[in-house]
């Protein structure tokens, strides 16, 4: 390949250029001063000034398939340096060349940088790229502008279209689509339609959609509808994605009835729903507790010609089950595959949830064991419920049990399965199993969340090993989890409980210094330390800074200080104090009845 490489800027706004050849070719080879025509040294100067004038920073590559091209014109430019009448088409021809090959590479350069993902550079490439007059190759600017709207960098996206309409190049509709969708992403409502009013070209029923869209998520169907009447007198028809978005948004905002009237006008204007269309006003109609209307529009489906689908049926399914209908659920999934419509996982989840809930593990283990038979592989969703059933009815034997069935069939826990049996060990006392489950999740390729460690803290702590519960606290700090009020709280309450109140303030401080709330159980917790230690004073003056906090006492924070002083040996001031929250409602009758037997 040849390159013609930047050289300097002459002093009459010309650019001069040296011709760069790896190999001996022909008469052609490589010289320092200039280019060798015909055995001749032409002075770089005066053949490219003849040849063209340049934009600035000029570097282009000539291919192989245009070397013979490029040098016979550079040939005929030593023939004519003397006056030629050919001069035109001498300085029109190299120039457009050299432009053309100039641009293709820098679009080519440009591409590779938006696939390889440096869209920062890319950017400045850009920039640089129409700063010199060329013309950016629209689809890899519309990828700039998709990378840009995916990182939340909407401002970017924004300069890379001006640039591409400043350079003279037209952006298609699909640009523009990509620039809206990244506004509505980000929640820029305002910006989106501020691109579909200056658009240079038509907007799609895409454009439309996305903006329909975002204006539904947000609540806002009166403006949406207003873009419809838009996109109507501008002869952009709607589609069923069209009107299934405004059906979805009325049947939330103004109920199933209005709805319909959207469907009456969506098959007057020759649009025909789909089966997602359908599926949307089922819902609207569950959600209003229409359960047999919702069952007859599944049945009138087919005379509209559309056939319901397993999401039909599932929705269908899940309002039968949330009402009790168990035995309309029953015959519904019979009637499901009666028809040939396939149950799917989730329709046996919606069933053994159900049946879980209500105490009817038996039933829910039958489902679980049928539906392979129905092709259906159970997944963690399926197994959790009965898991968390064995564990609610403290049968934890069985819990591990299907836990272990649950492996052995391919079926790995999720954190949800390993919280369930977590929580149901620590109720159960049985922490020591907790922490080794604990410690084995990494192992199984399951991350513990948040609540993973405050359920086991709080296990650790209730059990009164509050230091193993201090080291987890250390541990998923270290895995950069952020403790919250119900950490602090658990640690602070075991601390407390142990005598170990200086470590419960301490850590109390800790909790305030980080920005988290403490809230009213926090401060009785080490309130009840400090009288538990006969500090009932420093209890009092407890009291008066957390009412100085903003957090209101509640009736077992007087409580508690009644309780020290009386433990103190001052059941007389106790008493007295008991008598004074009773009388001003601080303190309910029955609950001073009790303290009052306690003392």
């Amino acid at each position: 390949m040849d390159l013609i490489v930047h050289s300097h800027h002459t002093h009459d706004g010309f650019y001069s250029f040296q011709l760069l050849h790896r190999e001996n070719c022909g008469s052609c080879s490589y010289i320092k001063a200039g280019v060798r025509v015909r055995g001749k040294v032409g002075s770089r100067n005066k053949v490219y000034t003849r040849a063209r004038k340049l934009r600035s920073n000029g570097v282009f590559a000539v291919s192989d398939v245009q070397y013979s091209r490029t040098n016979a014109i550079l040939q005929n430019l030593g023939e004519l340096e003397n006056g030629n009448p050919r001069n035109e088409y001498i300085s029109s021809l190299p120039v457009q060349i050299s432009q053309n090959f100039e641009e293709a590479e820098s679009n080519n350069r440009l591409r590779k940088l938006v696939r390889n993902g440096d869209l920062e550079e890319g950017f400045r490439f850009l920039e640089s790229m129409v700063y010199q007059g060329d013309t950016p190759d629209i689809i890899a600017c519309t990828s700039l502008i998709r990378g840009f709207c995916k990182m939340g960098k909407t401002r970017r996206a924004t300069r890379v279209m001006e640039i591409i309409e400043d350079s003279g190049a037209v952006p298609d509709v699909i640009t523009y689509n990509v620039l809206i969708s990244g506004y509505c992403k980000a929640g820029e409502i305002d910006n989106a339609l501020s691109v579909l009013e200056r658009m240079s070209v038509a907007p799609d029923v895409v454009t439309y959609n996305t903006i329909l869209r975002s204006l539904c998520d947000c609540g806002k169907l009166k403006q949406a509808l207003e873009v419809l009447d838009r996109q109507l007198a501008k002869d952009c028809y709607p589609d069923v994605i069209t009107y299934t978005i405004l059906i979805e948004a009325t049947c939330s905002e103004s109920g199933v009835g209005h709805a319909m009237k959207l469907l009456d006008e969506m098959r007057t204007r020759g649009c025909k729903p789909d089966v997602v269309t359908y599926n949307v006003l089922v819902n609207g109609m569950c959600k209003e507790g229409r359960l047999d209307e919702a069952i007859k529009f599944l049945n009138s489906m087919p005379c509209y010609g559309c056939q319901p689908n397993v999401i039909t049926h599932n929705i269908i399914l899940r309002s039968m089950c949330s009402t009790g209908r168990w035995m309309d659920a029953e015959k519904l999934l019979a009637d499901m595959v009666q028809k040939g419509c396939s149950p799917s996982v989730v329709t046996f989840n919606i069933l053994i949830n159900f049946l879980c809930r209500k105490g009817l593990l038996g039933r829910a283990i039958d489902i679980l064991e049928k539906m392979p038979q129905h092709g259906c592989t159970p997944n963690s969703l399926s197994y959790n419920p009965v898991l968390h059933g064995f564990c609610k009815e403290k049968k934890m034997e069985r819990a591990v049990e299907y836990l272990e069935l649950m492996i052995s069939r391919g079926c790995y826990p999720d954190i949800v399965t390993y919280n369930t049996m977590l929580t149901a060990l620590c109720k159960d006392g049985k922490v020591e199993a907790a922490v080794e489950i604990l410690n084995q999740l990494s192992s199984k390729g399951c991350s513990p969340v948040l609540i993973t460690y405050n359920t086991v803290i709080d296990g650790l702590s209730r059990v009164g090993k509050t230091g193993q519960a201090v080291k987890l606290l250390g541990e998923m700090r270290g895995k950069g989890l952020k403790p919250d009020i119900i950490t602090y709280s658990s640690l602070i309450a075991g601390l407390s409980r142990e005598g170990k109140v200086e470590d419960a303030i301490k850590l109390f401080h800790d909790l305030e210094e980080i920005g988290v709330k403490p809230n009213a159980m926090t401060y009785n917790s080490v309130m009840s330390g400090l009288c538990k230690t006969r500090q009932t004073d420093r209890a009092i003056d407890f009291l008066a800074y957390m009412v100085s906090r903003g957090c209101k006492p509640t009736e077992i924070s007087y409580t508690i200080l009644i309780e020290g002083l009386a433990y103190e040996g001052l059941a007389k001031e106790a008493l007295e104090l008991l008598n004074e929250l009773c009388l001003r409602g601080a303190v309910k009758k029955s609950s001073a009845e009790r303290v009052a037997v306690k003392m």
